[in-house]
């Protein structure tokens, strides 16, 4: 992709008045997502300390950032340089870096999918992504340096895929989320966009991208039937050369709207890690989840090409 052809900011709004409204209501999900846009986004953008700490390196600088992360609540953490192709068209981003930040989702909570409980955790993981990503911004701004939260949930300039996946978090996944070698792809995103210079990582090469060639979990439960069964020439490299997998969004996303936003691609991939997650906090889980198939809305094209990312139509009659 031409780095200067960058895809527009996902058009949230647009897309569920496109298929019938928010139908997904969960009083537990409206409060977090009220605090989330009424008390954390207004707290995203703040003024930097006048005086800079003196550092003495990059490495010093990364070590800091990092180590302050992972005392906020961040699962992993990685670094590396801003580039244009992973900025949204149209949005202008101060700084040089940026430090993406996973956290991940307790995979008791996918034991049925799509259901109450998985859309709950799913909200809860964005909010304390929230936390921690304004807790590393004060941090930041703090040593004297711009730093900004790139909204892990909703609008955000940045395109928080590609950054991590160029910060070691690991491969692109047939389902279109990253697996990671050790959570598997059952984490959230966010990331914080600096000037503060940082020593950057580097992609990781852990042998994923050839497992998800010859599994097809996720294609096989996805209940929308989105997920592909080949790679896609015209969807342009990942950061290892090879095509990427697409997801139909126009199939994933009426779906998505309409059960409890769901998520069923990650529990059900086998990379998922069920050693620690059977054990995560002392709960007894199953190796499988049960996948709620509902038959699948009619699929959703309405939001005009040039104004979203582009995407294939997968079996479509």
């Amino acid at each position: 992709m031409d780095p200067f052809e960058t895809p527009p900011s996902f058009a949230w709004e647009d897309w569920y008045a496109g298929v019938g409204g928010r139908i997904t209501t969960i009083p537990e999900v409206t409060d977090t997502l009220r605090s989330i846009f009424d008390e954390q986004v207004p707290r995203f953008e703040g003024e930097a300390s006048a005086d800079k700490e003196p550092l003495s390196s990059p490495q010093e600088a990364a070590r800091l950032v990092k180590e302050r992360a992972h005392e906020s609540g961040a699962d992993i953490v990685g670094i590396c340089e801003l580039s244009p192709e992973e900025i949204y068209r149209d949005c202008r981003v101060e700084g040089t870096h940026a430090i993406a930040i996973g956290h991940r989702m307790r995979y008791r909570a996918f034991q049925t999918v799509p259901s109450r409980e998985s859309a709950i955790e799913q909200i809860r993981v964005y909010y304390e992504l929230g936390r921690i990503c304004i807790e590393l911004a004060d941090f930041v701004r703090s040593l004297g340096y711009h730093a900004k939260v790139q909204a892990p949930v909703g609008d955000s300039e940045v395109l928080h895929v590609p950054i991590a996946l160029k910060a070691g978090f690991g491969e692109l996944g047939r389902h279109g989320s990253i697996i990671n070698p050790e959570l598997g792809p059952l984490f959230r995103l966010g990331t914080v966009t600096t000037t503060l210079e940082l020593t950057c990582d580097a992609p990781i090469d852990a042998g994923i991208a050839e497992f998800c060639d010859h599994c097809r979990a996720c294609r096989i439960f996805c209940p929308a039937d989105a997920v592909p069964d080949e790679r896609n020439p015209a969807a342009g490299k990942d950061h290892l050369g090879f095509d990427r997998y697409q997801i139909d969004t126009g199939k994933c996303f009426p779906y998505f709207a309409r059960n409890n936003y769901c998520a069923a691609c990650l529990p059900v991939c086998v990379y998922n890690h069920k050693e620690w997650a059977r054990d995560f906090e002392g709960f007894q889980t199953k190796k499988f989840p049960e996948v709620v198939m509902e038959d699948p809305p009619p699929p959703y094209d309405g939001i005009p090409p040039e104004e979203r990312h582009s995407y294939p139509k997968l079996k479509r009659e």
